[in-house]
């Protein structure tokens, strides 16, 4: 059995979390095993750091602080977690990963992507998901999922501002644009097995 990589990337309310724990029991229904995963975190060094990353001041960290920081993170989950999972035959489900650095971090902050790119080909050997979903919502339902979700009590990223997140959304759609047999563009409103049969859709090639 291959073992698969697959992140699930978008903005804040996409629905990640949500989707991902369906996703990897539509998954596990088929006889595979599926590790759930996120980041920052996933291990016990990268969970660590993501204390560090989420809590503090919204200027805890400056955005090439966070890069490294994100870096660090993710070359702990990668070699305790999703190295030995995929060698072992397994799925690997992930709410987020390097694209969300490339976003939050390059697009949206204004780090250059080849930096990004840098900093995960030295700590995580540039390992790249055999696909990647990205959800894509309307506005509205965004800001309700976040009411129910953080109420007034966002962290110190999911907290910045507006324009912050709507570049966040266009990096993500340019990326998707530029690698289309890696990213995929998911609708994530409606019920959600409605976008979990989406999700599967996109998949059904790594499935055969």
């Amino acid at each position: 059995m291959t073992g698969r990589f697959i992140t699930l990337e978008g903005g804040e309310g996409a629905g990640k979390s949500t989707q991902l724990r369906a996703l990897a029991m539509a998954l596990r229904a088929r006889g595979l095993e599926v590790v759930e995963t996120r980041e920052p975190g996933g291990s016990e060094g990268a969970e660590a750091i993501r204390t560090l990353l989420l809590t503090g001041s919204a200027d805890r960290w400056s955005s090439r602080a966070e890069a490294l920081l994100f870096a660090a993170a993710r070359a702990d989950h990668v070699e305790k977690i999703i190295r030995p999972a995929l060698a072992r035959g397994a799925w690997v489900l992930s709410d987020r990963f390097l694209d969300s650095s490339r976003a939050y971090q390059g697009g949206a902050d204004g780090l250059a992507d080849a930096d990004i790119l840098a900093l995960h080909r030295i700590g995580s050997e540039g390992l790249l998901p055999d696909r990647t979903l990205v959800l894509i919502a309307p506005q509205a339902v965004v800001e309700a999922r976040l009411a129910a979700r953080d109420g007034n009590h966002s962290d110190r990223i999911g907290g910045r501002a507006v324009n912050f997140h709507r570049s966040v959304a266009g990096s993500f759609q340019r990326f998707a644009a530029q690698e289309p047999e890696r990213m995929r563009m998911i609708d994530a409103s409606g019920g959600i097995t409605d976008v979990t049969d989406r999700l599967l859709a996109q998949l059904n090639d790594l499935l055969q």
